[in-house]
């Protein structure tokens, strides 16, 4: 018999057990994981408290990394190479390129970056291109290269569109000195038909005052009040420059008269004017109504006043009035000062002025080196101005040399004398030789200093020279020598009392009274006086 086995399903309790039991290991594993992070933590923050490493920080590559900079001029050296390399390669340049750097270089004056510029602008640029050759001209001008300047304006083929190339060219002349071109300049501009403008007239005027010719000057005069210019305050304060300059000051203060908004610069013109032409009293006016008009003077006037008066009094109380506006120290005031205090043997004044001076110059130097004329101090002083690397100029080594003359310091004379020539560059001049032959001529070596005269001067001796010659001679008595300076003197100065007199005097300590009055004979011939017993 077959017996079958029924398999039923599990019964409803065992489900159940068996799923309480799942959940029940579910939740003892959550728990152990629990349990673990919290060990891990609490590991952790041990082992933080135990070993307090720092927080690692990334290493620079570059330690005290400086950017490099560079100036302006190696920029512009930079862009210059740039713009030949391109050229070279044969790359177009846009003219505006070449015109904004011409532009920055005349800012810098980059006088070989401009030429460099130059070499590579085409000719046919040059040419038609009047900007670019206008600023080329303007800058070629202006650092004193006329000739460079002058090739390109003729070179233009539309040079008369205005009045800028030929301002341009006219100032370069002027400032050169070379007034005549100036004005021919100036002539042939009016020829082609172009018309100055207020930038011409200043220009041409300064000229007419180098050459002290009022008769072009007043033909200038009248253009401008033709064209219009006649109220420009601009060029009216070039016409007061030039009408004193050329002599005629009652114009130059007819035209002030006229400016009706007068600036530093016209107040400046006619004070300088009439302290030009030694006309104090007015300069005193001008410099009262100055102040009367609300215009503060500037360091120009105060200059021109300190220069222009030797009086001590007024320069003290021109000094009271700049420490109360505070500008002592400008620099051209401060050299005035020295001056006034020098020349009135102030010399107390003049060091404690030196000695605060926040900066010095060159005349700064010669100041107190001329106020120490008679003092031993002058040497070293000298010693200080080459240890403050400043450049002696001619001024400077007459002042030193006069100083040995008249303290007797023969070799330290002569040393000057040698270091003017050899160390400086400094080609001595009349005044320089004249102070070589008061050096020896004072300290009793009167064949020493006849020999520079016949010997060692590479110019034609002069007054000043022959003068300080026959000085030495009548100090010491020599009338061989003495008499030969005299005859030179009665030539070049035939009016001078003086050498007459020292003449008579050379003879009178000799015995030779004969001679005495035959020179007295002459005085009398030539119509001149005694002015001291002899």
């Amino acid at each position: 018999m077959v017996t079958t086995t029924i398999l039923q399903p599990p019964s409803t309790s065992l489900t159940i057990f068996c799923a309480q039991s799942k959940r029940h290991k579910r939740r003892k594993q959550l728990k152990q994981q629990q349990q673990y992070q919290q060990e891990k933590q609490k590991q952790n923050h041990q082992n933080k408290n135990t070993y307090p490493y720092p927080k690692s920080t990334p290493t620079p590559l570059l330690i005290n990394y400086k950017p490099y900079t560079q100036t302006k001029l190696q920029a512009l050296d930079t862009v210059v190479k740039d713009l030949e390399s391109s050229v070279e390669k044969g790359i177009y340049i846009d003219t505006e390129i070449f015109s904004s750097l011409l532009e920055t270089c005349h800012q810098l004056k980059a006088i070989n970056h401009v030429m460099r510029v130059h070499n590579v602008i085409p000719t046919i640029i040059l040419r038609r291109n009047r900007d670019i050759a206008s600023k080329l001209i303007r800058f070629y001008a202006s650092c004193g290269f006329i000739d460079n300047a002058h090739q390109l304006f003729d070179q233009m083929r539309d040079r008369n569109f205005s009045a800028f190339p030929w301002n341009s060219l006219i100032s370069g002349y002027t400032e050169l000195g070379q007034y005549e071109d100036a004005i021919a300049l100036y002539f042939q501009m009016e020829e082609e038909g172009v018309e100055p403008d207020r930038f011409t007239f200043p220009r041409v005027l300064k000229s007419c005052g180098g050459i002290g010719s009022v008769r072009i000057g007043e033909a200038v005069h009248r253009d401008l009040v033709r064209l219009g210019f006649s109220n420009d305050g601009f060029v009216l304060n070039s016409l007061v420059d030039m009408y004193a300059k050329c002599g005629d000051i009652v114009k130059a203060r007819s035209v002030f008269d006229k400016i009706v908004s007068r600036d530093s610069v016209s107040w400046n013109a006619m004070l300088t004017s009439y302290i030009r032409h030694g006309l104090l009293v007015e300069a005193l006016d001008i410099f009262r109504a100055m102040l009367k008009n609300g215009s503060e003077p500037d360091s120009v006037a105060i200059s021109a006043i300190l220069s222009g008066f030797s009086s001590l009094k007024l320069g003290l109380q021109i000094h009271g009035w700049v420490l109360r506006r505070g500008v002592e120290w400008n620099l051209s005031v401060t050299n005035s000062l020295l001056v006034v205090y020098s020349n009135n043997r102030m010399l107390g004044r003049a060091r404690w002025l030196f000695s605060n001076m926040p900066e010095r110059d060159v005349v700064s130097w010669n100041s107190i080196i001329s106020a120490h004329g008679r003092a031993q101090e002058v040497l070293s002083y000298f010693e200080h101005m080459e240890n403050a690397r400043i450049l002696p100029d001619t001024i400077t080594f007459v002042s030193l040399l006069s100083a040995c003359a008249h303290l007797g310091l023969v070799k330290d004379g002569e040393r000057l004398f040698a270091k003017m020539r050899n160390k400086y560059g400094i080609s001595p001049i009349k005044e320089h030789y004249a102070c070589m032959v008061n050096l020896y001529g004072r300290a009793g070596l009167i064949d020493d200093a006849y020999a520079i005269i016949e010997e060692g001067m590479e110019c034609e001796a002069g007054p000043t020279v022959w003068g300080a010659m026959l000085y030495a001679c009548y100090l010491h008595g020599n009338t061989d020598i003495g008499e030969i300076a005299a005859e030179k003197l009665f030539e070049l100065e035939p009016d001078n009392e003086l050498n007459f007199e020292l003449l008579m005097k050379i003879y009178g300590n000799a015995g030779r009274m004969e001679d005495v009055e035959r020179v007295r004979i002459m005085m009398l011939e030539r119509g001149l006086e005694l002015s001291i017993a002899t």
